[in-house]
C-alpha cells in the first residue's frame, strides 16, 4: 500500500475497481473523468462555491484541494494555488490542442482533473484549473 504523508491511500485501483466505480457516473462526468474532456467555463457548480471544506475526487474520494487554496481566477474554472498534499496530483505532459500543457490527473483512480499552469498567485505561483464536475465538495465545520 502507498500512502502519502497526510495518511491517505494512494494505491492506484485495479481497472475493476475504476470500471465499478465509474458505473455510477453521468455520461457528463464520464466524458470528463475518463475521456479527458472539458466542461464549459462560467457553468460549473463549484465554481463560486466560498465555503470551507475539502474538494474530493468524483470517482475514488481522494481530498485533492483544500478551499483554504480556492482563488478566484476569472478563468470560469475552479481553481487552487497548491494541492491538498503534492501527492495528491499526478502531473502528465498535453501536448493535444497544438499546445504544451501539464495535465493533472488523481493519482489513485487515474481520473482527468483539469491542467496547471504557471500564472497563478503566490506563494505558489500556479494556477491548478478544475473542471467541477470533476470534484465533489465536503464541507467541514
Amino acid at each position: 500500500m502507498t500512502v502519502s504523508a497526510k495518511g491517505y491511500d494512494l494505491t492506484p485501483l485495479t481497472k475493476a475497481e475504476v470500471e465499478e466505480r465509474a458505473a455510477g457516473l453521468t455520461v457528463e462526468e464520464k466524458r470528463v473523468l475518463l475521456d479527458h474532456g472539458t466542461e464549459h467555463p462560467f457553468c460549473g457548480t463549484l465554481l463560486d462555491n466560498k465555503k470551507a471544506g475539502v474538494y474530493l475526487c468524483r470517482l475514488c474520494d481522494l481530498p485533492l484541494f483544500s478551499s483554504d487554496a480556492k482563488f478566484d481566477s476569472g478563468t470560469g474554472w475552479p481553481s487552487f494555488f497548491q494541492p491538498f498534499a503534492p501527492e495528491h496530483i499526478r502531473y502528465i505532459e498535453d501536448h493535444s490542442l497544438g499546445m504544451s500543457r501539464t495535465e493533472i490527473r488523481c493519482p489513485r483512480c487515474d481520473s482527468h482533473l483539469g491542467h496547471v499552469f504557471p500564472d497563478g498567485p503566490a506563494p505558489t505561483g500556479q494556477r491548478y484549473c478544475l473542471n467541477s464536475i470533476a470534484m465533489v465538495f465536503e464541507a467541514q465545520g
